[in-house]
């Protein structure tokens, strides 16, 4: 038989129970956490992240960085950076907006991955940084991000819609831009698919000119070995002159070569045509490649490959005499009003580029 003071105490232990099961019944509107499913589709998928403060929306694939569109007040022009592998491994250059060890200090407006031009209606975008000097401004042009349309998340892939304008250094705005960029990951191969649209707000011409249009720049290692010395930096961000010859401690050394759909290799691919283009290295015993593929609808098809050793990646269409000076001079113009539109797929492989594979990469894009 129960003492009195036993069923007392069993009656205020139960109601205790009751109350902690309807404390936390109560709370959980209030700090309820996610479903286990929804969790993991977050971290397994492609998320955009937008800060808007901080001028950047930051892409992750699996819980692992891949690129930031970034807008600061120091460029003159939005770009995506860094680039990084699905290893881990930057393939960008990180000078001069994060310099690293060894790197070359040539060019400071080659900052991640862009698209501009050198020469429409005369003003120089491409060229354009806080280097220029003063009394050159008025010559060059600068691109100004507008707004975010859409920065979409999702399990398979991520969609970024932005809008910026390209106004030249007399403070006119001549091209209004709309870019959709499609981030995407499938057996350790990473991907940007871009659609630039290029609406004229005047009639813009765009001059054959070596300097445009998609361009990247890659990191110390994916430079060729036959390019000569220059000026690199140091662990401190010091800029350095360095022989063609010299060793550079501690910093993987250059191994990149350059391979386009037309079987030219190294630095013959300079000023050569094709519908695609990769550049393979290797830092230690990781191998990247990163293939630019072009789209049959793209003007100037197939594009001319600005590939430079020292680091420069980029598929111009709308150069041709200063690429070949036996074609008639290409001036690819835009009347008020009219829009010209650029498709093209960029990939992060972590393996060499197997020719046969990329035509049907390509072939596959074309259809698109």
């Amino acid at each position: 038989m129960r003492r009195p003071g036993s069923l007392l105490l069993l009656a205020a232990g139960f109601a205790l129970v009751l109350g902690t099961v309807a404390g936390a019944a109560q709370g959980a509107g209030t700090n309820k956490p996610a479903p286990a499913g929804k969790a993991a589709a977050a971290k397994s998928g492609v998320v955009l992240k937008l800060d808007e403060k901080a001028r950047r929306v930051d892409i992750t694939i699996a819980g692992k960085p891949f690129t930031s569109f970034i807008w600061p007040d120091t460029l003159k022009k939005p770009v995506l950076y860094p680039l990084v592998d699905a290893g881990g491994v930057t393939v960008s250059r990180g000078w001069p907006l994060e310099p690293r060890a060894g790197e070359r200090t040539d060019h400071p407006h080659h900052d991640g991955m862009w698209f501009n031009y050198g020469n429409a209606n005369g003003f120089d975008f491409w060229n354009n940084s806080d280097a220029i000097k003063p009394e050159n401004r008025e010559k060059m042009g600068s691109l100004t991000m507008d707004k975010i349309v859409k920065a979409e998340s999702g399990a398979k892939q991520g969609v970024l819609e932005t809008e910026s304008t390209w106004i030249t250094g007399k403070g006119q705005s001549i091209l209004k831009q709309t870019t959709t960029y499609v981030f995407s990951e499938t057996n350790g191969t990473r991907y940007i698919e871009m659609t630039i649209a290029l609406k004229a707000l005047d009639k813009v011409t765009f001059n054959d000119d070596k300097e445009g249009a998609l361009g990247i720049r890659v990191a110390r290692w994916l430079e060729s070995p036959e390019e000569k010395g220059g000026t690199f930096t140091d662990a401190n961000g010091v800029a350095t002159k360095v022989a063609a010859t010299a060793d550079l401690p501690g910093v993987a050394p250059p191994t990149g070569e350059y391979l386009t759909s037309e079987g030219v290799k190294g630095g013959k691919v300079w000023a050569t045509r094709g519908r695609w283009c990769a550049v393979t290295g290797h830092t230690g015993d990781h191998v990247d490649s990163i293939v630019i593929f072009d789209h049959p609808k793209n003007p100037g098809y197939p594009t001319y490959w600005h590939a430079r050793g020292y680091g420069l990646f980029a598929a111009n269409p709308l150069g041709r005499s200063i690429f070949d000076p036996k074609q008639e001079t290409f001036k690819f113009t835009l009347e008020k009003g009219a829009t010209a539109t650029f498709h093209y797929k960029v990939e992060f492989a972590q393996h060499a580029a197997y020719p046969a594979t990329l035509d049907k990469e390509a072939d596959a894009f074309a259809g698109k």
